[in-house]
């Protein structure tokens, strides 16, 4: 687990997420925390992009799914799902992945992404396949 780690915090993760300005808080394989400013990811008429909620699950759940793996092996999502439930205009949105099923070949995790106010702004369950990793 403290591999992957190791991993982010020597490169970073990754150049959407970063660009985005996703930021990890709290990090295991069975609950992953980030938050994203609403700032820089809104969408013409001021409100986050749905989009942008998109990659910050597919973000957290990922990463999450990864620690899971373990060094051996890499996860990869196969399959992600968002239901919008408000928009956020301002401040920040957090986002947290919750291990649904964490198997030796897939791994589901559902990801509530909260504003500022602990409101729900999106509810999303992804699934990743975990593969050897490639070259070894």
């Amino acid at each position: 687990m403290t591999d992957f780690l190791d991993v982010v915090s020597k490169t970073g993760l990754g150049e959407l997420a970063e660009s985005m300005g996703i930021e990890l808080l709290e990090a295991s394989s069975d609950r992953l925390v980030a938050r994203m400013p609403v700032a820089g990811n809104r969408q013409p008429f001021g409100l986050l992009h749905g989009g942008a909620s998109v990659v910050l699950a597919e973000s957290v759940g990922s990463i999450a799914a990864n620690l899971h793996a373990g060094p051996e092996r890499v996860a990869v999502g196969i399959e992600i799902s968002a239901t919008h439930h408000r928009s956020a205009t301002s401040g920040h949105v957090t986002a947290t992945a919750t291990a649904l099923s964490l198997g030796r070949t897939l791994a589901t995790y559902e990801i509530v992404i909260v504003d500022d106010e602990d409101k729900r702004v999106c509810t999303s369950r992804l699934t990743c396949l975990l593969r050897d990793r490639p070259g070894g």
